[in-house]
């Protein structure tokens, strides 16, 4: 099982973390929602729970819900400006479609 964070994607959340202070890593996840099912969460992890795996990319841990590791499993995050707007792209093997608005996917 892996999970791979590009350059830009680890610098952007190192550099998160760094401003906030605090906290053990980056938790990514899964949450039902969105038109097509399930969409991406991620949030600072202050702590990591005894079902959750921790993926460590140059001394950034990327923690991940034991049970969202099958839909996560091989999945690259980056992370990318265009114009004014940035946001982290998820290329997830497992995805099967995506909304219009490319907020939520299917597997």
């Amino acid at each position: 099982m892996s999970i791979t964070l590009t350059p830009a994607a680890k610098q952007q959340m190192q550099r998160a973390l760094l401003r906030r202070g605090k906290g053990e890593g980056v938790r990514i996840g899964i949450r039902s929602t969105g038109c097509s099912g399930l969409s991406y969460h991620i949030e600072y992890a202050d702590h990591i729970e005894d079902n959750e795996r921790i993926f460590t990319e140059d001394e950034l841990k990327v923690i991940i819900p034991e049970k969202d590791l099958p839909f996560l499993d091989g999945m690259q995050v980056d992370y990318r400006q265009e114009g004014i707007n940035t946001r982290f792209v998820f290329e997830n093997p497992h995805a099967k479609a995506q909304c219009g608005c490319g907020e939520s996917f299917t597997v």
